[in-house]
């Protein structure tokens, strides 16, 4: 079946005789969606260690190893306009003014590029700051150091394995010359 609509100098559908063909519906974003582009367009910013998704993200956090792109990202989407909140951690000793405004010119061109839709404004609040060592350390979950003990405990007790079956070949050994008769 040949189709009969072709697209207008404007992008809208028209039919060979000429007439406008009016489609409808919408195109709307949750705002995950929105949230995730910015997370995603932020982690190379120099100076940014995190987006501090708050005291019960953080929690969760350090329990589980996670890829949360959205924490500490609040957004505000409309039809035509994004206004977006950040919680940020900063690097000790880098110009926070800069990273304010690398992160508001990346945001507006990333949700920009993607979705068409106009950032109107983007709100940061410094929630905290850290060296890189500080954040390294606290970057360590409870998971993490349960692995680690899970890791030693299985060292040892297959030390104490092979410490085992040694003693036992030994003891094993030791029955059988017991056993053998001395003379023959």
């Amino acid at each position: 079946m040949e189709n009969k609509d072709m697209k207008n100098m404007n992008g809208a559908l028209t039919n060979q005789q000429g007439a406008d063909r009016t489609m409808n519906g919408e195109l709307t974003y949750e705002d995950k969606v929105i949230q995730k582009i910015i997370g995603y367009a932020l982690k190379d910013v120099d100076g940014l260690l995190t987006l501090d998704g708050g005291f019960f993200s953080n929690m969760a956090e350090k329990l589980v190893n996670t890829d949360n792109v959205t924490a500490g990202i609040n957004t505000e989407v409309g039809k035509k306009q994004v206004a977006v909140d950040l919680d940020i951690i900063v690097e000790y000793g880098k110009d926070i003014e800069d990273i304010y405004n690398q992160i508001k010119e990346l945001i507006s061109t990333e949700v920009n590029n993607m979705t068409h839709l106009d950032v109107i404004e983007v709100n940061v609040n410094v929630a905290d700051i850290k060296t890189q060592e500080e954040y390294q350390k606290d970057q360590e979950t409870v998971q993490d150091k349960v692995t680690d003990a899970a890791k030693s405990t299985g060292q040892f007790a297959s030390k104490q394995t092979d410490k085992a079956k040694a003693a036992v070949g030994k003891g094993a050994q030791k029955v059988r010359e017991n056993t053998e008769p001395r003379v023959q």
